[in-house]
């Protein structure tokens, strides 16, 4: 496989997606009259951030969604959750308790608020059949690594029982901060340690790829090393955040061979966003990428 490009490989992979559409798989694609239907192997978990495409309705997005093949829609607060699950979807990653990014569990003057709300929402995501609630560390504000790691395994282990209870995951993203100004938990290896202080299986990460390229590369080794911390994964393009094509740094067939490789059985959410003007087709082909 001597002188093969990224550019080239990837392009041999959506090429292979594009031959087996003509060749008579079904379900409409929005703005066309083909009838094509991606084969999915079944080694990912397919799921999508709805925000990265605001200008679809939720109802008619999952509709889109399920012809692709993808099974879940993510990042929806509780009053969307009835509306993903009438499509035969489910929401791999909820969301809608908390304080925002910047408002999380290293603050130890907002643990009071921040409990009140899970304690809410959890049972809320239980009740819907859900598993995953996300979760943030929040700003560091001058905090030690040290400092960070206490004050949030203080916060969340006021909640931790209650997610045990019902068998809700609370997982915290990785973010990088210098987006998210400040962000305290940025890298992968201080989530992970995080992790073990919590040491509950009621407590993981959500690693997005995207953000920690950003921050730290070595996307593939930490994704060996470390995935049993991780309930949930993202993708996007880096630079930009863009669809995870040849314009991207990053070669997802690989990323997403070792993610099989590891056994993890958790989803995979695409979190990019669409740069071409059709976005079903980013969508479509970006899972294709992904579909190892």
């Amino acid at each position: 496989m001597k002188n093969i490009s990224r550019r080239t490989a990837i392009k041999g992979v959506l090429a292979g997606g594009a031959a087996m559409a003509v060749s008579g798989l079904e379900a409409a694609i929005p703005g066309t009259n083909q009838s094509t239907k991606l084969a999915l192997k079944g080694n990912i978990r397919h799921s999508v951030s709805k925000w990265c495409f605001g200008s679809y309705e939720l109802d008619e997005f999952c509709k889109i969604c399920k012809r692709i093949g993808i099974e879940s829609v993510e990042l929806l607060d509780p009053k969307d959750w009835p509306i993903v699950q009438k499509n035969g979807l489910t929401v791999a990653m909820a969301q809608g308790a908390g304080l925002g990014i910047d408002g999380g569990f290293a603050d130890p003057s907002l643990h009071d608020e921040l409990v009140a709300s899970y304690e809410k929402v959890i049972p809320m995501v239980a009740e819907a059949g859900l598993t995953n609630l996300i979760c943030f560390s929040g700003r560091r504000n001058g905090l030690t690594d040290l400092q960070g790691w206490e004050n949030c395994e203080k916060g969340l282990k006021r909640i931790t029982p209650i997610a045990e209870k019902h068998k809700v995951v609370l997982t915290m993203e990785l973010l990088n901060s210098v987006g998210h100004k400040d962000y305290l938990c940025d890298h992968t290896i201080w989530g992970v340690e995080l992790c073990r202080r919590v040491g509950s299986e009621n407590f993981k990460l959500l690693y997005d790829i995207y953000h920690m390229q950003i921050m730290e590369g070595n996307i593939i080794d930490n994704i060996r090393k470390y995935h049993s911390f991780f309930s949930h994964i993202h993708t996007g393009g880096s630079p930009g955040r863009a669809e995870i094509d040849e314009t991207q740094e990053l070669y997802y067939p690989a990323i997403m061979k070792a993610i099989v490789e590891t056994g993890y059985k958790g989803f995979v959410g695409q979190e990019f966003v669409p740069r071409q003007e059709d976005k079903i087709a980013s969508l479509e082909k970006c899972i294709r990428i992904c579909d190892v």
